[in-house]
């Protein structure tokens, strides 16, 4: 009977490139499992391994984790309220020449999660980032929306603060498919906003729990979410894919206000054509068509 195949995870961490400094050390984002500890990659494993130091969001989280795959390297604690305090303490460490692994606790760092700050704090530096993708809750959440716009527009988490309502108005205009992050205890209020600013029967397809044994897609309109997540418990993350607005059809102007229009570039000096042709960019609408109106004017000191 034949053996199964084995997997070797080496513990080195790739050469460096001859344009990387020989003294600096890399920042490796690592994305880490959304939920199902099999979606880890091979390259993820490496790297864990064989880093110095790994930064993460909850040591406590990130722990039980690494024992998990029997990855054993010292931990420091890089979260939304140190990392500026934190950045300096790594960009030193990685120009000494240590290898730095950034993980957090689900997904990839720098997207609606720590990371962004220590990339640019090397970037300034000219220190080497290298990047090992991995699980998405954006792009397993898309998938199982089955959007067939191949555009989006992710938001995260939206604002609580005041620049809350300038989104939601900015959205409600949106015509890609909105991807957006919510905790469980925030999720009725969320999507009562939504339900005020996007219309009661905006299809949307709510994604809770990814990868996990309880992954659950609810789809339907905006109020009949609200209903039932009223009496069904939020539990877990969020993952919101909103469908896109409808396009919207700009208001044609009048004939009397295409002629105001004509008289006033005209009395400016335009010819009739250059005064059409403006028009035509301006509305859209027939050059040709423009022309033809501009002929009805009275003669206005324009040229043909």
């Amino acid at each position: 009977m034949p053996t199964a195949p084995t997997v070797t995870v080496s513990s080195s961490i790739p050469p460096r490139t001859k344009r990387d400094s020989p003294l600096a050390g890399t920042l490796y984002l690592v994305a880490t499992p959304i939920g199902n500890l099999e979606d880890i990659t091979l390259r993820a494993l490496r790297v864990l391994k064989a880093c110095d130091r790994i930064a993460c969001e909850d040591t406590r989280h990130s722990r039980k984790l690494l024992a998990h795959f029997e990855i054993s390297r010292p931990l420091v604690s890089f979260h939304a309220h140190n990392a500026h305090a934190r950045t300096g303490e790594l960009v030193a460490a990685l120009q000494a020449g240590r290898d730095i692994a950034l993980i957090t606790d689900a997904g990839m760092p720098g997207v609606s999660d720590p990371g962004a700050e220590l990339v640019a704090a090397c970037r300034a530096e000219n220190l080497p980032v290298s990047v090992i993708p991995g699980p998405s809750a954006l792009t397993a959440a898309l998938a199982l929306a089955g959007c067939t716009d191949p555009r989006f527009v992710f938001e995260g988490f939206l604002p609580t603060t005041s620049r809350r309502r300038e989104r939601l108005v900015a959205l409600a205009r949106e015509e890609r498919p909105v991807v957006l992050f919510e905790a469980p205890h925030r999720l009725l209020r969320t999507l009562a906003d939504l339900s005020v600013h996007l219309g009661a029967e905006r299809p949307v397809a709510i994604c809770r729990e990814l990868t996990k044994i309880h992954e659950q897609v609810w789809r339907g309109g905006l109020s009949a979410a609200i209903a039932y997540f009223e009496t069904t418990l939020p539990r877990g993350e969020f993952t919101l894919v909103l469908e896109g607005a409808p396009p919207q059809v700009p208001e044609l102007p009048t004939r009397e206000q295409l002629q105001a229009s004509l008289e006033a570039m005209i009395a400016s000096g335009l010819s009739r054509s250059e005064a059409s042709r403006q028009l035509a960019a301006q509305t859209g609408l027939p050059r040709k068509e423009i022309y033809r109106l501009s002929l009805t004017l009275e003669a206005d000191g324009g040229s043909k």
